[in-house]
C-alpha cells in the first residue's frame, strides 16, 4: 500500500512514465507474437524437410513451379540409398496471390501411400477423412485456415482455380504450411497445373506425366545430405535437390530478421522507459529529501532506503508491463480475428513472451531506479533534514 501511496503523490509524472514503458512493452508483445508465429512456421518446415530430399527444377520457393517428368521417379528409385520416391504437384491457389507475412495458399496433389509409410510429419483430420489412394475425381482435403476462409464443410464444395471440388476432410491445425493447403488427387492437380502453363508448353506436355517435385525418402541409416549428393550426381545440374539444411539456410534468415527487430524494440523500450524512470525517481528523491533524512535520523539503514526506492521503481515497471501486456495481447487477438476470415493468423502470444515482457519491464524499472536509490541512501541525515 505504501508503494501505491508514494506513486500517487505524483500522479501525472508516474502516469507518463508508466505510459512510456507500456508502449514499449506493447510493441515488444506484438512483435514477439509475430516472431513466435513465424518461428512456428519455419520450425514446422524444418521438421518436414529434416528427414528427406526434394527434387525439383528451379527453386521450390520462387513461386514459379516448373514441370518435370514422372519418368524421373524411376531414375531416382534406382539411386543407391533411396527407399521411396513419390511425385507431387504444387501450385499457388491463385496466380494473383500477393506477398504475405505467412505461408501462401497452395493446391497440392500427391499419391497417398507413395511414401511407403516413411513420412513422419503428422497430419490428422479434424472432420471427415484424409485422402486415400482409392480417391479419384475432384475431391479435396482442406487445411484448417483455408477451410475457415472458404467457409467450407465436409460434404460441401469449393472452387479451386475455377473447378469445383467436393470437400471430404478438413485437417486439424498444424500451425504451419498445411493449414493453408488444398490437397487434391495427383491427377486433378496435374490437370489444374497444365492450365497454368503458357499455351505453347501446354501443347507439348502430357498432363498425366508431369510433377513439380519428387519427395525422396532415404533408407534407414542413410543421411539425407549424403543421399542429396548421390541424387545430384545421378540427375545432373538441371535439377535442384534440397534437404533440411538447405531449407533452414533459405528461410532461417527470416527468424533472424524478426529476432533483430525484436531486440531493437526491446532496446528502444530500455532507452525510453529507462530514462523516463530515472527522471521520475530522481525527482521523487529530490521531493522527499527531508522525509529520507527523517528516516535516516531515526535509524533507517542505507540498504532500507535503497530497497524502498528500487521497489517503488520496480512497481512502476511492473504496472507498465502488465498494462503493455494487456494492450499488446488485445491487439494480437484483434489482428488475428480480423485476419482469420482471410486465413492470415499472424500472431501467437505464448506464456514465455508474456512472462518475458512483464519481467523485462519490472527489471527495467528496478535497474533504472538504482541510481536515484543509491543517491538517496548516501544523503547526509543532517543536511537532508535542513532541506527545504
Amino acid at each position: 500500500m505504501r508503494l501505491v501511496r508514494d506513486l500517487g503523490r505524483r500522479k501525472l509524472r508516474s502516469t507518463l512514465t508508466i505510459t512510456g514503458i507500456a508502449i514499449g512493452i506493447m510493441a515488444l508483445v506484438v512483435f514477439g507474437s509475430m516472431a513466435n508465429k513465424m518461428n512456428a512456421l519455419i520450425g514446422g518446415g524444418s521438421k518436414y524437410y529434416a528427414d528427406k530430399d526434394i527434387v525439383s527444377i528451379g527453386s521450390m520457393f520462387s513461386g514459379s513451379f516448373q514441370p518435370l517428368s514422372l519418368s524421373d521417379v524411376g531414375k531416382i528409385e534406382k539411386v543407391d540409398g533411396v527407399a521411396a520416391a513419390t511425385p507431387s504437384i504444387d501450385m499457388l491457389m491463385d496466380d494473383s496471390t500477393t506477398a504475405t507475412m505467412g505461408t501462401p495458399e497452395m493446391i497440392s496433389g500427391s499419391v497417398p501411400g507413395g511414401d511407403k509409410g516413411l513420412e513422419k510429419f503428422p497430419m490428422t483430420a479434424a472432420t471427415g477423412r484424409l485422402m486415400t489412394a482409392s480417391d479419384t475425381g475432384n475431391v479435396t482435403v482442406l487445411g484448417s485456415d483455408l477451410a475457415r476462409k472458404l467457409d467450407a464443410k465436409v460434404g460441401g464444395t469449393v472452387t479451386l482455380r475455377n473447378v469445383k471440388f467436393t470437400v471430404i476432410g478438413i485437417l486439424a491445425p498444424t500451425l504451419t504450411a498445411p493449414d493453408k493447403d488444398a490437397q487434391v488427387t495427383l491427377a486433378a492437380a496435374q490437370q489444374l497445373f497444365v492450365k497454368t502453363l503458357p499455351p505453347l508448353i501446354q501443347s507439348k506436355v502430357n498432363a498425366s506425366d508431369i510433377a513439380t517435385s519428387i519427395t525422396v525418402y532415404p533408407k534407414s541409416g542413410v543421411d539425407p545430405e549424403t543421399l542429396k549428393d548421390s541424387l545430384k550426381a545421378a540427375l545432373g545440374s538441371s535439377y535442384t535437390v534440397m534437404d533440411g539444411k538447405d531449407f533452414d539456410a533459405m528461410l532461417g534468415s527470416i527468424s533472424t530478421i524478426f529476432s533483430v527487430v525484436l531486440t531493437g524494440v526491446a532496446m528502444l523500450s530500455l532507452l525510453v522507459g529507462g530514462l523516463s524512470t530515472i527522471n521520475t525517481m530522481a525527482m521523487s528523491v529530490a521531493e522527499r529529501t527531508r522525509e529520507i533524512g527523517i528516516k535516516r535520523a531515526i535509524g533507517a539503514s542505507r540498504w532500507r532506503i535503497r530497497r524502498e526506492i528500487v521497489l517503488e521503481s520496480a512497481a512502476i515497471g511492473l504496472i507498465a508491463g502488465l498494462i503493455g501486456l494487456g494492450i499488446g495481447g488485445l491487439m494480437t487477438i484483434l489482428f488475428n480475428e480480423l485476419g482469420r476470415a482471410s486465413g492470415n493468423v499472424l500472431f501467437e502470444l505464448t506464456f514465455g513472451t508474456a512472462f518475458t515482457a512483464v519481467a523485462f519491464a519490472t527489471g527495467l524499472g528496478a535497474v533504472a531506479g538504482f541510481v536515484p536509490a543509491w543517491h538517496a541512501s548516501r544523503l547526509d541525515p543532517v543536511t537532508a533534514l535542513r532541506y527545504e
